[in-house]
């Protein structure tokens, strides 16, 4: 993994597979304020068993929808340079042990910010 960030708050941790320049890059954007790891060969994403989504849940007719309407808007669609079917996750490291994971069911299946901050100040203190 390639670390793409320097001074962060201890314990606070991006991880994506996307490459370092691209994933920083989307850090910035959200004002991610911890570090940010590259898993470009998803090696994290298979050892928290992290999946792909199925097609149909990824180009749902919603998906497709939202797509025609833009590019009916005059909009170009960008090409998708990574893989649209990968799921993302969210969980809480101590002491170099996964203490607690939420594992996606679909793309938009994330749980609250407020959760996962509240379950982390509960293992974590």
């Amino acid at each position: 993994m390639h670390q793409t960030s320097g001074d962060a708050p201890p314990g606070l941790i991006l991880v994506g597979f996307s490459p370092p320049r691209p994933l920083a890059a989307i850090a910035r954007h959200l004002g991610w304020p911890g570090r940010i790891l590259a898993d470009e060969q998803r090696l994290l994403y298979r050892r928290l068993k992290i999946g792909r989504a199925p097609l149909w849940q990824v180009y749902s007719p919603r998906t497709l929808a939202t797509y025609a309407d833009a590019l009916a808007h005059g909009h170009r669609l960008a090409r998708a340079v990574e893989d649209t079917r990968q799921l993302g996750a969210d969980a809480i490291m101590a002491d170099g042990v996964v203490r607690q994971i939420w594992r996606p069911r679909t793309p938009s299946d994330r749980p609250p910010a407020g959760e996962v901050v509240a379950a982390a100040r509960a293992w974590l203190t």
